[in-house]
């Protein structure tokens, strides 16, 4: 097996280039290939291109966030028949591998990532797209729109950029337009919502436990939308969010509908955008649907799934 390495060399505070080719010198003994990423989208022509020109399996590591993640996820779609994907997590948030027990899971041992054991998971289709971890919306892509902005800054970016984004949209987001359709049931017959999410993983913005009971692996979507709220109380119950505990909270009784579904339809107005693995993408409709055990995906044996962090 070829071991792709797809780093994105503005992933996190600094570039991991060298730190990844000096962990491939330790290990001559394996064929592996460091390509790093020029431009965004970039890493699905890097996929596209090494499928090409290399025969036999080829595993893709997605070395950055859950961005560059994303990209070689759809890369590797497209060629699923011999490539497969893992990640050496080197962005700011790194959400989806949260999911196995977290960033260090993947980092601590680099012979064991090169060993790691492949299984399939799901991916969505979002219209022509592709999400490997969560597609959310209304409030939270307020808050993807800040954290993007300020990802760089210092104090109000790095780790707390998703804070600093919770905060401007408490002041902008509270009442979205959108109506959303599992399985062709209505969620909110009243087309308002705070937020909204679909998922596959169950973390966002950093430490955010979004969705605490999907499964990647069951061929369902989880999704979750949430009635508006006065912002004192959003304020109150943003700690259970941030928990995973929101779904049976007391305190959180009667804001939130859920369902399991394998389509998920979004039908809003114009200037209405959603957030796809960190990423903007406008637009007045989304058909979402899940593609059930889509890639394999290496998770190291030190892997600890499930866990919450």
């Amino acid at each position: 097996m070829k071991h792709i390495f797809v780093v994105n060399p503005s992933a996190g505070r600094r570039s991991s280039v060298g730190v990844i080719r000096d962990a491939i010198a330790a290990y001559p003994e394996q064929d592996c290939l460091v390509i790093e990423t020029r431009a965004p989208r970039d890493a699905i022509r890097i996929v596209d291109e090494c499928c090409e020109t290399n025969e036999g399996l080829l595993r893709f590591y997605a070395c950055g966030g859950d961005g560059t993640l994303n990209e070689v996820a759809e890369g590797v779609l497209r060629h699923s028949d011999r490539a497969s994907l893992s990640c050496y997590p080197c962005g700011s948030g790194n959400d989806f591998v949260k999911y196995y027990g977290g960033a260090s899971v993947f980092l601590s041992d680099f012979k064991a990532l090169l060993e790691a054991e492949e299984r399939p998971i799901d991916l969505m289709k979002v219209n022509d797209r592709v999400s490997i971890n969560i597609t959310n919306f209304g409030f939270d892509t307020e808050v993807a729109k800040t954290m993007i902005a300020v990802k760089k800054k210092p104090v109000i970016g790095g780790k707390n950029a998703y804070t600093t984004g919770v905060l401007k949209a408490f002041f902008t987001s509270m009442k979205n337009r959108c109506t959303v359709i599992a399985d062709g049931q209505v969620m909110n017959p009243d087309g308002i919502l705070l937020f909204g999410t679909v998922a596959c993983g169950r973390y966002v913005g950093g430490s955010f436990c979004c969705s605490p009971y999907s499964d990647n692996t069951d061929g369902l979507l989880d999704v979750c939308v949430s009635r508006p709220i006065p912002r004192l109380r959003l304020l109150r119950l943003i700690k259970y969010y941030k928990a995973g505990t929101h779904l049976e909270e007391p305190a959180c009784e009667g804001i939130f509908t859920t369902a399991r579904a394998r389509r998920v339809e979004l039908l809003a107005d114009p200037g209405f955008a959603l957030t796809l693995d960190g990423e903007i993408v406008e637009g007045t409709r989304f058909d979402i649907e899940v593609l059930p055990a889509a890639i394999r995906f290496a998770v190291p044996v030190t892997k600890t799934e499930g866990t919450k962090i």
